[in-house]
């Protein structure tokens, strides 16, 4: 059968309009995968040569299923020749291949987070800074969002307006670490995750003959999750698409959830003025869930304002109501969700990996775990810590990284004397001292200790002589032998293998597996190199790099009960979804109640949890919960009272049964059996904030008229003055307190006195 004759009317207008620019607006379920991937075989068709497509997606996993199906419909050989893959992974390319422009070695290193933020708590000590004022993770973040906006470190310092927020939040010197990380990184020929972004615009916009050649490359280019698109991301794909204006942007603004990331809403919402000939479709026909589902999650993203109008509708059954469970604590909000999966299993004989349990926050996994262990149902931590994270294999790489490129530091850090070999801490500061003091790379020192002494004594210096000679063997197989033959090499004679094989503790032996595993990957990953190319180890280094959780993921791990944030199960699908811990202040997030913005994209987040569910989904909270070791009470998630009441069900976990929602006790503290949710009155009044929930009165009453400038004095931090507020009327202020710098308060809980 013709692949297009699988789509509906809108799906078959979006693949058809190929020319100019055109914006698929996708509900969820809707089949926006299945647009991209035929759009792409259908410009083949229509003569498109691949090797002039793009296509961006955000996991390397969407992007090999997309390749997989447009290999099915075109063939493999035309399929390999399109440019498709993550941001990350196309642009990585790009920068290896014109690396030497910007004074790069094409092997150059990609640190993650764990190398980045090694690298910056190492900065922090030699610039004798306390780290936990400059706490390695705040201060990358901080890094991060710059670069993210294409702030360089030296823009970064003259900018008078950032420098002096840092010094009014307590951290004055931290530009000095990110023009010392800069360097660093630079010496070390590494780019972290976001330099590949920032460096991409960088070559683009100092190099007309590169931009020119990429975009007359790529005169096709599609976009999926529009809506995630950062500042440095839209703007390499605007810069790209200025001569041909074929670009396809797919997405769904209701799902845009990654503002925290840098992801900006605003790209999908007015893609229309940057395209005013655009061509907009939208996918309205949800094929994945049932129809309350879709209706109730239709009721919850209606009260947002800035959105895309559209209606998403399907033509499934109308299932199960959605079922509400109220528990007394957190402890047995677990033991109920774990009950529930276990008889839902054995009365539907249905797989684990049918149930996925959807939380707000990391820490909450904590009473489910324990649950799903106790009744010995398996399940799996998505999010947890990747493969690829583990001690061991961050170790074979890091031998791996340093053979390809010998002056990453964060990997010669990591190794030199591991397994030991009797080079101490003393020794390695010593290195790093010279290497600062001659303003050369820890390679540089290690490997001419005559050029650049580091008054090591002659032992410590012959083992050191010992590892370089190691690593520089390793560097002559580099373009010789396959991936995994060197591999293999390397992790043998570095001693790790025997290291592991001799550990025969539980963990000892699960280490040296993972490393068997890694060796097996690196196999396959030789094998099926192209006819006759040899993929050799830097090769496969670029892809391990590139890698994200979603890519990670074993057959032994398929059968099991997924446990999630919600915001790593977008782009998923589960037939029993249980969206847990819905409380106010939990989610929505305490930190998200300041402003309508904040609140509309927890709303989306709910909306995109809701969205997952194909046949039923769960809704709980607990009326109770430890937080910092305290019991606190808790009250329902204003989300559940934005469903329309016809597809709510209130079940009694004590009972077994369920009974209609206005029958049923869901008061924001327990109290008559039977009582509506919210009285009519109550619906009316939709709640913004908490600071809205009661009339203000005496000193709570002058916080309305709260303005900057103001002195105010606080219980624990003392006398300080208001330097910004958020809301009207104000619901969160910024406040500087000279005994402890900025804070962010929430003034329903502040207890502010206002002093003049």
């Amino acid at each position: 059968m013709n692949y297009l004759e699988t789509l509906n009317p809108q799906q078959l207008e979006a693949v058809k309009h190929t020319e100019g620019p055109s914006m698929v607006i996708a509900g969820a379920g809707s089949g926006k995968t299945r647009v991209l991937t035929y759009r792409i075989a259908y410009l083949i068709e229509r003569g498109v040569d691949p090797f002039n497509i793009l296509a961006l997606t955000f996991t390397n996993k969407a992007a090999k299923e997309m390749k997989g199906r447009i290999a099915e419909i075109i063939g493999q050989s035309e399929a390999k020749n399109i440019s498709m893959g993550t941001f990350h992974s196309v642009f990585a390319r790009i920068l290896r291949h014109h690396s030497d422009k910007l004074g790069y070695p094409s092997n150059f290193t990609i640190y993650d987070t764990q190398d980045s933020r090694s690298l910056l708590k190492t900065i922090i000590k030699e610039l004798k800074l306390d780290d936990k004022t400059y706490k390695p993770n705040l201060v990358h973040g901080r890094i991060s969002s710059a670069k993210n906006n294409l702030i360089s470190a030296a823009a970064y310092e003259a900018n008078t307006d950032i420098v002096a927020e840092d010094r009014m939040s307590g951290k004055p010197r931290l530009f000095e670490i990110y023009k010392a990380y800069e360097k660093r990184c630079f010496k070390a020929g590494a780019m972290d995750f976001d330099d590949l972004l920032y460096k991409t615009n960088v070559l683009m916009r100092d190099h007309a003959d590169v931009l020119h050649f990429y975009q007359h490359k790529f005169r096709y280019i599609l976009v999926d999750e529009y809506q995630d698109t950062n500042y440095s991301q839209y703007l390499i794909v605007k810069k790209l698409a200025d001569v041909f204006h074929n670009i396809c942007v797919v997405g769904d603004d209701a799902q845009s959830i990654y503002s925290f990331r840098g992801a900006n809403i605003e790209n999908i919402l007015n893609f229309k003025t940057d395209y005013s000939d655009c061509v907009t479709f939208k996918l309205e026909q949800n094929y994945r869930s049932t129809k309350t589902i879709v209706n109730a999650a239709n009721s919850i993203i209606s009260k947002n304002k800035d959105q895309i109008e559209k209606t998403v509708w399907t033509s499934n059954d109308d299932g199960n109501k959605i079922k509400v469970i109220r528990t007394l604590t957190d402890n047995e909000e677990g033991k109920v969700v774990a009950n529930m999966i276990y008889e839902t299993k054995m009365n539907e004989q249905v797989n684990h990996s049918d149930f996925a349990i959807l939380y707000r926050t990391n820490a909450q996994s904590r009473s489910f775990e324990e649950a799903l262990r106790k009744l010995n149902l398996p399940y799996k931590i998505y999010g947890g810590l990747s493969f690829y994270q583990r001690k061991e294999i961050k170790d074979l790489l890091a031998y791996f990284r340093l053979t390809a490129n010998p002056q990453d530091e964060e990997a010669l850090k990591r190794v030199i004397n591991y397994p030991k070999r009797g080079i101490g801490k003393t020794s390695i500061e010593k290195v790093i001292v010279a290497a600062n003091l001659y303003e050369v790379s820890l390679w540089e020192v290690l490997a001419e200790p005559n050029k650049y002494p580091a008054n090591i004594p002659s032992g410590t210096l012959n083992k050191m002589n010992a590892f370089v000679t190691a690593i520089k063997s390793y560097r002559v197989e580099l373009e010789k032998v396959d991936a995994y033959e060197l591999a293999q090499t390397i992790a043998k004679s570095s001693g790790i293998l025997k290291e592991l094989y001799d550990d025969k503790s539980p963990e000892g032996v699960s280490r040296y597996e993972n490393i068997q595993a890694l060796l097996a990957g690196i196999k396959e990953f030789s094998e099926t190199a192209s006819e006759g190319e040899t993929a050799f180890l830097s090769d496969f280094m670029v892809d391990v790099a590139l890698l994200t959780d979603a890519d990670d993921e074993k057959e032994e791990d398929l059968d099991k009960i997924t446990l999630m944030t919600i915001h790593a199960s977008k782009g998923l699908e589960f037939p029993y979804v249980n969206i847990v811990g819905l409380e106010e202040n939990l989610f929505p997030s305490q930190m998200a109640l300041s402003s309508r913005t904040e609140l509309e994209e927890e709303r989306r987040l709910f909306y995109v949890a809701l969205t997952r569910a194909e046949t039923k989904a769960t809704l709980s909270y607990a009326t109770s919960r430890y937080k910092w070791g305290n019991l606190i009470t808790s009250e329902p998630s204003r989300f559940i009272e934005e469903i329309d009441a016809e597809f709510l069900e209130v079940a009694n976990p004590s009972r077994g049964g369920g009974r209609s929602l206005n029958q049923v006790n869901l008061e924001k503290k327990v109290g008559v059996p039977g009582k509506k949710l919210f009285s009519d009155k109550e619906r009316k009044l939709k709640r913004v904030t908490p600071s809205d929930k009661q009339p203000k009165t005496g000193a709570q009453a002058s916080l309305l008229d709260l303005k900057v400038g103001y002195n105010v004095k606080h219980e624990k931090f003392g006398k300080g003055k208001v330097i910004g507020l958020e809301g009207t009327p104000p619901s969160k202020a910024t406040v500087f307190f000279p005994k402890v710098g900025n804070k962010q308060l929430l003034l329903k809980f502040a207890r502010l006195e206002v002093l003049s």
